[in-house]
């Protein structure tokens, strides 16, 4: 058994098939899953799992170099957007329009679908290389 926190099977396999600069996309449970991703849907009812606890556990397992987020999401959701920063300590987070975020997210190798019901809360990591 897995000594890391993450359990989820396809999630910690496509962790581990990221190169450096491949992108995968937290999503909270209405954006649209765009074709191409592999789509790893975790939601299971309002609030579960969330968003941050879902990324928490991401970050245990990959190493992130950057992360971007929508430009909505600081004024529509500012207490999840300061909880990112603190489970990102040392990342820089950019930020685009929301429009911007949806138009990257086709080209993203896998999207992982939260039961988050928070605006825009949504995010695109960058993988990093540990060497």
């Amino acid at each position: 058994m897995k000594k890391t926190a993450l359990l989820n099977q396809p999630l910690s396999s496509l962790i581990a098939e990221l190169g450096h600069t491949d992108t995968v996309l937290v999503a909270d449970a209405g954006l649209p899953c765009p074709q191409g991703p592999r789509r790893i849907d975790l939601a299971l009812c309002p609030g579960i799992p969330g968003f941050i606890d879902t990324v928490r556990t991401i970050v245990t397992e990959m190493h992130v170099e950057e992360a971007l987020v929508a430009e909505e999401f600081l004024s529509a959701s500012p207490h999840l957007y300061q909880e990112l920063l603190e489970t990102l300590p040392g990342i820089p987070v950019r930020t685009l329009p929301h429009h911007e975020l949806k138009a990257l997210s086709p080209s993203a190798k896998g999207m992982v679908r939260t039961g988050e019901f928070s605006p825009y809360a949504n995010v695109i990591l960058q993988s990093g290389v540990v060497f």
